[in-house]
């Protein structure tokens, strides 16, 4: 009879011990990981709707219109400036071309 008294306060501390580890793994999950695979989704949403014609910006800074979209390989032509560049989609900011073009709905 004792034993098993020992052996489940012992179970039950160990529960209790885990519980802090346990917390950190939820917080990091709601502040962390959970806003960060929504924001891919909103960005590959974004990216699979633009349109020829739209006013974007690259993640590397470079501002154009779409002229062209290719589908089977995934890629885009911009106009610039100094030519057209094909770039891939993936490569087209959300956020900046958002704020380049207000057309676009946030």
């Amino acid at each position: 009879m004792l034993t098993n008294v020992i052996f489940l306060q012992a179970e039950g501390g160990g529960i209790m011990s885990m519980l802090p580890f346990i917390l950190m793994i939820g917080v990091l999950y709601f502040f962390m990981i959970r806003p960060q695979m929504s924001k891919q989704k909103k960005e590959k949403q974004f990216q699979s709707s633009i349109k020829k014609g739209a006013k974007v910006i690259t993640s590397s800074g470079i501002h154009g219109k779409i002229v062209e979209i290719n589908d089977n390989d995934n890629t885009v032509s911009i106009e610039t400036g100094a030519g057209k560049i094909k770039f891939e989609r993936s490569a087209i900011s959300m956020e900046l071309s958002k704020k380049y073009d207000p057309q676009i709905k946030k």
